[in-house]
């Protein structure tokens, strides 16, 4: 909890809620600084520094809550997020080489699922769900880029992964068919959209939205100018959000 949040205070109230949900014990309170002060031992034991320091200078009180202080972009998340910034700035004045080589850096500090190895409570699933959604967002904007520059065989292997954890996103599936079939591999293209359209239809009992559709059209056409669904610094998740919406929803 303190480190996903390092830089900002976090209430007790989230702290309690995160260990004992909404039934903490009498006690809750008390426990709970017991565990603060345990966590500034470690930090003591670690960091050599006194009690006084570590309060003063790592885990400080403040009012309603604790605040853990580190410096700019020691923890993987921070290093992530700034990667992000400059990619989408990059992507967004057109430089997508740049633009991929600052997105691939970002996920490149991913070593796994986030926060795999902690047990969490209701706060940190909904931290733990945001950490997931930005990086399956990432790749849309870098695998939007890779196919910018042409990059078709590059990304197939990793759209075909992508598709299977993610079986009803719909956007990963247009850039899997733009992928193979740029590639010289149109029944496959198609195949990707049966099996997208089988999955939505059993499991939500949807159709798959206007791009994908239009997308799959051109491929059965055979039309050479798919390109007009890869628009600069917009991924095709954006596309077929504002498609089925009349807007794109901002990340």
């Amino acid at each position: 909890m303190l480190l996903v949040d390092a830089g900002q205070v976090v209430p007790v109230s989230s702290l309690m809620r995160e260990l004992w949900d909404d039934a903490p014990p009498v006690s809750g309170l008390t426990t709970l600084q017991t565990y603060i002060l345990n966590v500034r031992r470690l930090f003591g034991s670690i960091t050599g520094l006194t009690p006084a320091e570590v309060s003063k200078e790592i885990l400080v009180t403040k009012a309603g809550g604790y605040l853990l202080q580190t410096a700019a972009r020691a923890l993987d998340v921070h290093r992530y997020h700034a990667l992000v910034g400059t990619g989408r700035e990059a992507l967004s004045d057109g430089q997508d080489k740049v633009g991929v080589r600052r997105m691939t850096d970002a996920l490149r500090v991913w070593r796994g699922p986030a926060l795999v190895d902690v047990p969490v409570g209701r706060v940190l699933e909904s931290k733990r769900r945001q950490f997931e959604e930005s990086r399956l967002v990432v790749l849309e904007y870098l695998v939007d880029a890779e196919l910018r520059l042409g990059m078709y065989r590059e990304v197939l292997t990793e759209l075909a992964a992508l598709t299977v954890e993610n079986p009803l996103h719909e956007g990963m599936h247009a850039q899997y068919m733009r992928a193979l079939y740029s590639s010289g591999r149109r029944a496959q293209a198609l195949e990707v959209f049966r099996r997208l359209r089988t999955d939505l239809v059993d499991e939500l009992g949807l159709e798959p939205g206007p791009a994908v559709q239009r997308l799959h059209q051109a491929i059965l056409n055979a039309d050479d100018n798919v390109d007009v669904y890869l628009q600069v610094g917009r991924p095709l998740g954006d596309i077929i959000r504002t498609s089925a919406s009349g807007y794109a929803r901002p990340y």
